[in-house]
């Protein structure tokens, strides 16, 4: 059964990227967030594609590979995409389900459109990016 409207806010609430939004703009982000479900071993993005979307894991699991190295694992309330929608380049890893999972998908031009009309929401993104990017070159694969 699809997520209703208050399913998908509450899903929202909990993530920290959205932390700090009230509930007129996670209704907002709600309104725009399509369900979508893959079987295991599905391929959601692939590296080098151009990303056209923003992905947030409701249940299941799903690691993210480049080069044939799993570099992370997602599960419930964990997001991907976000960098590919900022600055429309092609993906820098495949995420690829592990077992049946559910995600809510933002569009790319839906996503500009609500970072240009939250600057909450957009510095949650700027931060998240620079952890993500903190954490990539303070461990240093050797």
């Amino acid at each position: 059964m699809a997520m209703t409207r208050k399913q998908k806010v509450d899903m929202l609430r909990g993530v920290k990227l959205f932390a700090g939004l009230g509930p007129r703009q996670l209704g907002e982000i709600a309104a725009l967030m399509e369900e979508i479900s893959y079987p295991a071993q599905r391929y959601v993005v692939r590296q080098g594609q151009v990303g056209t979307g923003f992905y947030l894991i409701t249940s299941g699991r799903a690691r993210v590979e480049r080069s044939d190295r799993t570099l992370n694992t997602l599960g419930p309330g964990d997001f991907f995409g976000e960098l590919s929608v900022l600055d429309q380049s092609p993906r820098m890893a495949h995420v690829m389900t592990e077992e049946p999972t559910t995600m809510l998908a933002l569009a790319s031009w839906d996503f500009t459109k609500l970072l240009e009309r939250n600057p909450k929401l957009t510095l949650g993104i700027l931060k998240e990016v620079a952890r993500r990017l903190r954490e990539t070159t303070d461990h240093p694969a050797h």
